[in-house]
């Protein structure tokens, strides 16, 4: 039953990767790089340090029939790549719109790895959404530069909670239409 909710998610082709839904056993490699205290505090909600549990909750959500965020794995073996090198979600919010989430392993860091795949699931815009939303913490330019590359335009600033820093972090929000 998990797996038909789950596998309501395409499979996005992207440039240097494909995006697929999380499967069971990306959850070693989710723990490797989310417990990684760089990526946790460039995150809203991972934790640091990991505490035990928290990648198998993680996928749980993921494959909950009522789930309001779609989470796809950076999966790039099919061009020499390794299987997991980051996570792109979709959390969905009302009026047909979406905040997009993402974040890339260390090891992929300045590659272009994010810049290639956004676009695609952009293009394939999977919700069927008018609207897609993102933030980004003001200390990271890197991501903010990804968004604006792919055509998101910035609406201001404002403040969010990182649980990884247990305090609220200056974002920079933007939005990119989608749709007329």
């Amino acid at each position: 039953m998990k797996m038909e909710a789950i596998a309501q998610q395409q499979v996005i082709e992207a440039e240097r990767c494909v995006l697929r839904p999380l499967a069971y056993s990306d959850k070693g490699m989710i723990e490797m790089y989310s417990g990684d205290e760089r990526v946790a505090r460039m995150t809203r909600s991972v934790p640091h340090p990991m505490p035990p549990g928290a990648a198998d909750a993680y996928i749980e959500r993921a494959f909950a029939q009522d789930r309001v965020e779609d989470i796809w794995v950076m999966d790039g073996t099919s061009s020499g790549g390794a299987e997991v090198m980051g996570i792109v979600s979709l959390q969905r919010m009302d009026r047909n719109q979406t905040e997009i989430r993402y974040w890339v392993a260390p090891a992929y860091w300045n590659t272009g790895l994010a810049s290639s795949t956004i676009p695609a699931l952009l293009a394939a815009n999977p919700n069927e959404n008018e609207t897609i939303f993102a933030e980004v913490f003001q200390d990271n330019p890197a991501s903010a530069r990804v968004l604006t590359n792919c055509g998101f335009q910035y609406l201001g600033d404002a403040e969010t909670f990182s649980v990884a820093r247990n305090a609220n972090v200056p974002t920079w929000t933007y939005s990119k239409r989608l749709k007329s």
